[in-house]
């Protein structure tokens, strides 16, 4: 079973501590269902924002959401031409 945890009351974000599944300790999970466009909350603060809608529990990463202060052009890059 996975375990959650949640930093800051304001997170719309859980951070998985414990994991059988296929996400990495350390990552986030969405703890509500975020619309494309919508802030990511993580530590009680905007850390980027969703670049398309993210349901309930899915993993929030690179593929489906961007930074707000870094140019992540680069990374998009990268990480899609390894998932391709």
């Amino acid at each position: 079973m996975t375990k959650f945890m949640k930093l800051h009351p304001l997170d719309n974000v859980h951070i998985v501590v414990d994991a059988e599944a296929n996400i990495e300790i350390g990552h986030k999970v969405a703890a509500c269902a975020i619309e494309a466009g919508e802030k990511i909350i993580k530590y009680g603060v905007p850390i980027g924002s969703a670049t398309e809608k993210i349901e309930i529990g899915a993993h929030v990463h690179l593929h489906n959401m961007k930074s707000d202060y870094l140019p992540t052009y680069t990374i998009e890059i990268t990480f899609k031409e390894k998932n391709v």
